[in-house]
């Protein structure tokens, strides 16, 4: 990156954008966990566990074959393609709980991916040892070392690696905007609470929760037509 550049965005806004489920439905992705505990038909604890993988891993390796041939399939809408258009005025960085890859195609370039990512794969023994995956993958998939890998989604009751720097981003933001989740899957939701006291805050979701959240500004629609309601107030 050259002098000039770094300087311009040195210069701009910073810009946080925390997003969820929300975001992705209107590309076709119902990746909601409903309330009584089933995804897309299956129990998450079977699909999304460490317990799930251990007690039939074939299972759950199936369930994100099917889940990547549904995100390869799926295209970015204006909700994304809105923030993408962002960077020309502010520094954006987006943290999404999402594992598809819908921000990056719509040309985001800064994202943290907290939830894992579904075309990315690692081994069950190595949180660092990471690969890329377009396919399937099935019991006796192996890495170099013939240890049998895995999709690289955070499960529940899994700890979230990037967290972390996820607050420490979050705490250096100017704006802070939630899009397309309801501030109640944790430790996500929480994140919130980092973003400094003087900073701007708005939520973009169908249906907001209450909150106790002061000055919030909140904009109740769909992600496509509150990221529109959005730049008219950034703008």
């Amino acid at each position: 990156m050259d002098m000039e550049k770094k300087e311009n965005i040195k210069n701009k806004k910073h810009i946080v954008i925390l997003t969820g489920a929300g975001i992705s439905a209107e590309s076709g992705l119902n990746t909601f966990r409903d309330t009584n505990g089933l995804w897309e038909g299956y129990n998450v604890y079977e699909v999304a566990t460490p317990q799930g993988f251990a007690t039939n891993p074939q299972l759950v390796l199936d369930f994100y074959n099917m889940r990547r041939k549904e995100i390869a399939n799926a295209k970015p809408n204006a909700a994304h393609v809105g923030l993408t258009e962002l960077e020309k005025d502010f520094n954006v960085t987006i943290i999404t709980q999402n594992i598809d890859d819908l921000h990056e195609r719509a040309g985001s370039s800064n994202i943290i991916h907290l939830h894992g990512e579904i075309f990315k794969m690692r081994n069950v023994q190595n949180n660092n040892k990471i690969y890329d995956i377009r396919n399937d993958i099935n019991m006796g998939d192996t890495d170099e070392n013939g240890i049998q890998l895995r999709p690289h989604i955070v499960w529940f009751e899994e700890p979230v690696p990037m967290i972390e720097e996820a607050a420490n981003i979050t705490s250096t933001a100017d704006i802070f905007i939630v899009i397309g989740t309801s501030l109640l899957v944790y430790p996500a939701a929480g994140l919130i609470d980092y973003a400094p006291a003087f900073a701007q805050k708005i939520i973009i979701d169908k249906k907001i929760p209450s909150t106790n959240i002061k000055n919030i500004i909140k904009i109740e629609a769909p992600a496509s037509e509150g990221v529109q309601q959005l730049k008219q107030y950034l703008y």
